[in-house]
């Protein structure tokens, strides 16, 4: 960490998560904060040059198959697995949105 101590606004960092924190909370809190601000300080003293940024430590590539048309998944098995259907035609899903 640098030779200036670091202050953290514990309260701006809550209210971005929509959090209420007792005092003791806040200063946990901060000092978490302090201890990830401090590794991160310690990786900045690495010497990475020559090293090419990366997203992952391996290469990822997409598997996709071609799109072919098939059969559908039975209808009635479908409905079966599902938790409740009306009329064993549609599944029913709980209420999401409230009008007002």
């Amino acid at each position: 960490m640098s030779e200036a101590k670091k202050v953290f606004d514990v309260d701006s960092v809550a209210n971005l998560a929509r959090l209420e924190l007792t005092d003791e909370e806040k200063n946990s809190l901060s000092a978490d904060m302090e201890g990830i601000v401090s590794y991160v300080d310690m990786l900045s003293e690495l010497d990475v040059d020559g090293i090419e940024p990366t997203a992952h430590a391996v290469p990822l590539t997409n598997v996709l198959r071609d799109d072919q048309a098939g059969e559908s998944f039975p209808r009635d098995v479908f409905i079966a697995n599902a938790p409740d259907s009306i009329d064993d035609e549609l599944i029913k899903v709980p209420k999401v949105i409230d009008g007002a």
